[in-house]
């Protein structure tokens, strides 16, 4: 029975419903039979097709592995292959979150300060982890950020990511940077440079927080020349210095012959915003890479002051450059296979001490219950987007926090029922609410709800605690609301401890 719970593990999940479909496989939303744990499983089928793509996804694994961090998101397991030889898909399993940051920034219009300041400062205490490890993510976009309803954010997608060695050859480490184009970082753009540094990804950062801030992408490109232009036109010509560092002649040659612009104030073109934001915004986004500040930097800006905690905001050792000594050599096929397998046994001990200890484990097939597991996402995936559910389904939410869900339109009596029903249970366990307040506090607040001077002496909109966790758009109308029980305290308090305390912290700021 050991053998079978061990190598079995396909069936320790039940598979609800497709989530998202993509270029690298499927993902599903399931349960974890074992401890109702909600996750989400990503079938990745004929992985060794391409050997390129194949050592991304080893990668992106690996990083997983080693990258342990509240603020990035966490590969629970990984399900073993029926044959280490011959195996074509993989199933990883990571924990489920809601939504992306690009579906929260579209559909909420109301975000509140408080929201920007939470969102960025999550963002940029992953990002002083990565970088401490010697990593750079080098595709930071807002749908590689995945979102919850409590505000929590964790970075994902490190398929495009490197660890960076003293001994690495830069022309080799850096001739696939595809990364999205409106995040990418002016020295990318114009491949000013052989060798780059952690600001790439402090740049994408910045343009994320932009996008926060504005509503829409700060740099659009259609191009890389447009791209160029719209980033100079914001921030004016590159100093005569800046552009003589560049070692590409026709990218210098292109800005030293480029009409002189001159800088843009952001409160120009983001009015309405924190002055604070802002100024930490321009070291973001410097255009010279050398002036943009590091992610420990932004964190101790006064910007955060009040939430900023340096004891939640580790860092950790260089990854050793063993660990991807195999991008220093051609792989084959079977090569990528070994060294995949070899990564899912971390995620099988007992497997894995065989596999150290030279067993051979290629004389047979281990019952996993791939199989089975598989005709459950081919059955799904073939009806997704189709209508064709067991029960209807729950994610039709348009904006982050999930505390009510909408009705559908045209349904017959027992459906709708049942539906409500799901509702109520869902409701139960997300609905978040202030504790009741007292008549003589509530007219506290109205009479300083315009501004609160802080100890700095400057001035801020007021914020309370559900407004800083919840965006007000969550209450969208032809939606049933229902109210939950006497646990919503309990449920309140779980998720803020869920987000290590530091949603505790913004309240406070503005307290």
């Amino acid at each position: 029975m050991e053998f079978f719970t061990e190598y079995g593990e396909a069936n320790q999940y039940e598979i609800q419903e497709v989530v998202g479909k993509g270029s690298y496989g499927v993902v599903a939303a399931a349960v974890d039979t074992h401890t109702g744990e909600k996750v989400a499983i990503k079938k990745i089928t004929d992985v060794f097709e391409h050997v390129s793509e194949a050592t991304r996804i080893l990668r992106e694994i690996k990083l997983l592995r080693l990258l342990r961090h509240p603020d990035i998101v966490e590969i629970k397991h990984i399900m073993l292959p029926p044959c280490r030889r011959e195996f074509k898909d993989i199933f990883v399993v990571f924990e489920l979150m809601e939504t992306d940051l690009h579906h929260v920034i579209k559909t909420n219009d109301d975000l509140t300060p408080g929201h920007f300041q939470f969102f960025l400062y999550q963002l940029l205490r992953a990002l002083k982890y990565i970088h401490s490890a010697n990593v750079f993510h080098r595709d930071l976009k807002p749908k590689n950020i995945l979102a919850n309803a409590d505000c929590k954010l964790k970075i994902c997608d490190f398929g495009l990511a490197r660890a960076s060695f003293g001994d690495t050859p830069s022309a080799v480490f850096w001739t696939d940077y595809v990364a999205t184009r409106w995040y990418r970082a002016p020295e990318l753009c114009g491949s000013f440079f052989s060798k780059y540094t952690p600001a790439i990804d402090i740049w994408s950062i910045g343009c994320i927080y932009a996008e926060m801030l504005l509503g829409k992408p700060l740099f659009p490109g259609k191009n890389v020349v447009h791209q160029l232009d719209l980033i100079t036109d914001l921030l004016g010509t590159p100093a005569a210095e800046s552009i003589a560092r560049i070692k590409n002649d026709k990218a210098r040659r292109y800005l030293s012959s480029m009409r002189k612009k001159t800088p843009v104030p952001l409160s120009q073109k983001i009015p309405n915003a924190d002055p604070l934001a802002l100024k930490l915004l321009e070291r973001l986004i410097a255009f010279d890479p050398r002036d943009r500040i590091s992610a420990e930097e932004a964190l101790a800006d006064p910007y955060f002051y009040g939430l900023a905690n340096v004891e939640e905001e580790p860092s950790t050792h260089p990854i050793s450059k063993f660990e991807f000594a195999f991008e220093r050599r051609k792989l084959s096929k079977d090569d990528v296979r070994e060294l995949i397998y070899r990564e899912i046994l971390e995620y099988h001990p007992q497997m894995l001490q065989e596999y150290l200890l030279g067993v051979d484990q290629t004389s047979f097939m281990y019952p996993s219950g791939i199989d089975q597991f598989k005709r459950q996402f081919d059955h799904l995936e073939g009806h997704f987007g189709k209508g064709m559910r067991r029960l209807p389904l729950l994610r039709r939410y348009a904006s982050l926090p999930r505390e009510r869900v909408c009705a559908p339109i045209d349904e017959d009596p027992d459906q709708k029922e049942e539906l409500e029903k799901h509702a109520m249970d869902a409701v139960a366990r997300t609905c978040l609410q202030s504790p009741p307040r007292s008549e003589e506090k509530k007219e506290s607040e109205s009479a300083n709800s315009s501004m609160v001077a802080l100890p700095n002496c400057r001035s801020r909109p007021c914020y309370s605690a559900r407004c800083i966790l919840r965006s007000s758009s969550i209450s969208a109308s032809k939606c049933i609301e229902v109210k939950s029980g006497g646990c919503e305290d309990a449920l309140s308090k779980q998720r803020m401890n869920g987000i290590g305390g530091l949603s505790e912290k913004v309240p406070a700021l503005y307290a």
